[in-house]
């Protein structure tokens, strides 16, 4: 397969997902507003923190309000992780693979853009209430998911795609559990009382795994929901499944047994995986949930860079014939 087929394959799932996921940022947070009348709090702006891309925010807006938080986030066109630019980017990335994805996905993704690029040119109900449309681009993400595991050959193009997905996923779903410091902080005299039951549970809302949680029978307290949503091996939205299932991926397209590894990106993300796999959650509630997340982030973001390398990057000649020599 081509590097830049593969590479298109490997951005329309992560723009996809990220889309997703920026829509459960913004529909937790809008729902705490209204549940606990927290709008008293400048915490909208702290969503940009979540994402961290607090300066690119203030390059655009001087005020941090609730409607500059959510155009950023939703239809900024010069926003690159907007909602509006990730789906504009999965659409560029779908056309130049159409030959390789089912005309039903490409159809859908085509039309998920056009959708909210209306949408954007009359944002005044977004603003209003963004729970509609957040639940829009939540739905239509979650149909294209699943046509594409239905309906796609599930040879390189879907383990690329696939790929993109689950890293994204994990990215952000440590991003949705770093909500908790960024946004729900609670006053000290908060913790274990309703107010702070009421945010662990948006959380879990926040990646639809409220009802798995509780079918588990576990208490709501910050060590059950943080070892579920970071450590679950069952729940297909926890960090650790996600980069398990990254891996397994990464190794079906190398050809590489698991526990081995052929190339940087093997290596990174099987330290990572192990790591996950034996940190107990005291040790991370020790050494703050915010300061590990942070740490987890940057070494998925390794991943991806290693993973670009490895498969996407176009070796300058010269470069090549200097290597060999």
């Amino acid at each position: 397969m081509l590097s830049r087929v593969a590479d298109s394959l490997y951005w329309m799932g992560r723009y996809i997902e990220r889309a997703e996921n920026i829509a459960r940022f913004l529909d937790v947070n809008w729902h705490l507003t209204l549940d606990m009348a927290l709008m008293q709090q400048n915490h909208w702006s702290a969503l940009v923190s979540v994402t961290g891309d607090m300066e690119v925010y203030r390059s655009f807006y001087k005020e941090e309000t609730s409607h500059n938080v959510i155009r950023f986030l939703t239809i900024d066109r010069d926003y690159a992780n907007s909602i509006w630019s990730c789906l504009h980017n999965a659409r560029e990335n779908a056309r130049a693979v159409r030959d390789l994805i089912p005309i039903e996905m490409w159809e859908l993704i085509n039309v998920f853009f056009h959708s909210i690029d209306k949408q954007a040119k009359h944002p005044v109900e977004i603003f209003d209430n963004p729970y509609t449309f957040c639940d829009e681009v939540k739905r239509r993400c979650l149909t294209i998911s699943g046509l594409a595991g239905d309906a796609m050959d599930h040879g390189e193009e879907w383990l690329f795609y696939r790929l993109g997905h689950m890293l994204e996923r994990a990215d952000k779903t440590s991003r949705i559990l770093d909500v908790k410091y960024f946004v729900l902080l609670p006053d000290i005299l908060d913790v274990g009382a309703v107010i702070d039951v009421v945010q662990w549970s948006a959380l879990l809302k926040a990646t639809s795994s409220f009802q798995a949680y509780r079918h588990r029978q576990a208490p709501m307290t910050p060590a059950g929901v943080t070892r579920f949503m970071l450590m679950d091996h069952q729940f297909p939205r926890s960090v650790l499944y996600c980069l398990t299932e990254a891996q397994r991926l990464l190794h079906e397209l190398t050809g590489t047994r698991i526990g081995y590894y052929s190339n940087d990106a093997e290596k990174l993300l099987g330290q990572l995986c192990a790591e996950l796999s034996f940190q107990g959650i005291e040790d991370i509630l020790n050494q703050g949930l915010h300061e590990f997340t942070d740490r987890l982030q940057l070494k998925i973001n390794g991943v991806d860079t290693a993973i670009f390398k490895t498969f996407f990057a176009v070796l300058d000649p010269v470069a090549a014939e200097t290597a060999e020599q």
